[in-house]
C-alpha cells in the first residue's frame, strides 16, 4: 500500500462544488458520480489514521458497492463491517476473509439469509450481532438443523449510544456467558455514534474515558473465560480508539467524505469521493431550480443542509431543489457535495465512476436493495 498523502489544507467552508472534476460528456441527472482516485486517497489516510490497514474495518453501508470492496481487498483491506443481509452477500461473494453484520436483530427471515450467506462461502468468516436472549434464541434455532462452522456471534454494546445494546456491565457478561456456552462468543461491538463533537480534543477525552471502561469490562470477561477481541469506533473516533483495546475500528464515510465530514474532520485529509450531479431547469433572479429533489441527495438530513452547492436551499421537493444562487446557466450542470454519503449513493443502483486512468464508466451497486 502506498504511503498516505498529506492532509490538504482545508478552510473552515469545506471543498468548493465547483472545483470538482465533471464528466465532460452528456449525462442523465441526477447522477451519483464517484472519484476513484479521491476514494483511494481516503482509504490510504483512514488507513494511516487507524494505525494501518490490518485493523480497518470498513463499513460497507456508505457504497453498497461490490467493485469498492474488490478494490479495497486489492489495497490490503481484510475486514468489512455490514449493515444489511445485502451487504454480507456481496461482501462475502467478494472473498472478503472476515465480515461483520452489526445489525441485532430477531428477524427469523433475515437470519437465515445471513446464515445462507454463510454456508455459501464456508472460507469467509461471518459474526452476526445479538444483544438480547431472544436474540441469541433466534440464531440457535437458525443453526440448529444446518450448522455453519464459520458463523459465530458478537454481543453488541451499548456505549451510550442508546440505539442497540447490552448496557456495559454484568449483563452483557451474562449474555456474553451463554453466547460462549453455546459455542459461538466471537467478540463484542461498541460503536460510539454519540461522540461526534468538532473539536476533537472533546472527542479524544470522551473516547479516552469510554476505552478505559471497556478496557475494566473486557478484562472482567476474560477473567470468566470470555475470550474476544473488541470492535469499535466510527467517523469521529476511530483515529482516537487505542489499539490495546479496540482490535477493529470501523469508519465508513470516509469513502467519499461529506459536506459535514470535510469540515469538521479536515484535520484527516479526506477529499470529496462521491457527489451527485444535478442539472439547472431554470433560473430567475435569485434563484435557480435544479433536478435533484428528495429522491436524490440525504433525505434523512434537515432540507438546508442536505447539501453544499451552488447555493443555499430554499425548497425542495420530490424531483426539484431550489437554489439561492445568480452564478448559474439553464443546461448547466453542477456538483452537490451531500452532507451524508451513505444516504446519497443509496438512492442510485448505478454509479458514474471516473476512474484512476481518467476514463469514465458506470459501474452497478445495491442501490435501495436490502
Amino acid at each position: 500500500m502506498a504511503d498516505p498523502v498529506p492532509a490538504e489544507t482545508s478552510t473552515s467552508t469545506g471543498t468548493d462544488p465547483g472545483t470538482l472534476t465533471l464528466p465532460p460528456f452528456a449525462v442523465e441527472t441526477p447522477c451519483f458520480v464517484i472519484l476513484e482516485d479521491a476514494v483511494l486517497h481516503n482509504l490510504r489516510q483512514t488507513a494511516h489514521g487507524a494505525g494501518g490497514i490490518a485493523r480497518l474495518m470498513p463499513h460497507i453501508k456508505t457504497h453498497r458497492a461490490s467493485w469498492l470492496i474488490e478494490t479495497m481487498l486489492a489495497e490490503g483491506v481484510r475486514a468489512f463491517k455490514a449493515a444489511t443481509a445485502a451487504e454480507v452477500e456481496i461482501a462475502a461473494a467478494a472473498g472478503a476473509p472476515y465480515v461483520v453484520w452489526a445489525y441485532p436483530t430477531v428477524n427469523s427471515l433475515a437470519i437465515a439469509r445471513v446464515a445462507r450467506a454463510a454456508r455459501s462461502h464456508p472460507h469467509v468468516r461471518i459474526a452476526a450481532m445479538v444483544d438480547s436472549q431472544q436474540g441469541l434464541r433466534a440464531w440457535q434455532d437458525e443453526l440448529a438443523g444446518d450448522a455453519a462452522p464459520n458463523l459465530r456471534l458478537r454481543l453488541d454494546l451499548d456505549p451510550g449510544l442508546g440505539r442497540t445494546g447490552v448496557a456495559i456491565g454484568p449483563r452483557a457478561w451474562e449474555l456474553a456467558k451463554r453466547i460462549n456456552d453455546a459455542r459461538l462468543f466471537d467478540g463484542w461491538h461498541a460503536y460510539d455514534g454519540h461522540i461526534q463533537n468538532p473539536d476533537r480534543a472533546l472527542r479524544s477525552a470522551r473516547v479516552t474515558e469510554l476505552a478505559e471502561r471497556l478496557r475494566d469490562f473486557v478484562a472482567g470477561g476474560r477473567d470468566q473465560g470470555l475470550d474476544g477481541d473488541l470492535i469499535a469506533a466510527g467517523s469521529y473516533s476511530f483515529d482516537l480508539w487505542p489499539a490495546d483495546i479496540a482490535r477493529w475500528v470501523s469508519p465508513g464515510s470516509w469513502t467519499y467524505s461529506s459536506a459535514q465530514h470535510d469540515v469538521e474532520l479536515a484535520d484527516i485529509g479526506w477529499r470529496i469521493g462521491g457527489y451527485v450531479l444535478a442539472t439547472v431547469l431554470s433560473v430567475r433572479e435569485g434563484t435557480a431550480t435544479l433536478d435533484a429533489g428528495s429522491k436524490a441527495i440525504s433525505p434523512d438530513i434537515p432540507l438546508a443542509d442536505r447539501f453544499r452547492g451552488p447555493g443555499p436551499i430554499r425548497l425542495m421537493k420530490e424531483e426539484h431543489v431550489v437554489v439561492a444562487t445568480d452564478r448559474v446557466t439553464v443546461g448547466q450542470q453542477v456538483a452537490l457535495i451531500p452532507r451524508h454519503g451513505c444516504t446519497a449513493a443509496y438512492l442510485y443502483d448505478r454509479a458514474l465512476v471516473r476512474l484512476r486512468d481518467g476514463s469514465w464508466e458506470y459501474r452497478p451497486q445495491l442501490g435501495a436493495s436490502r
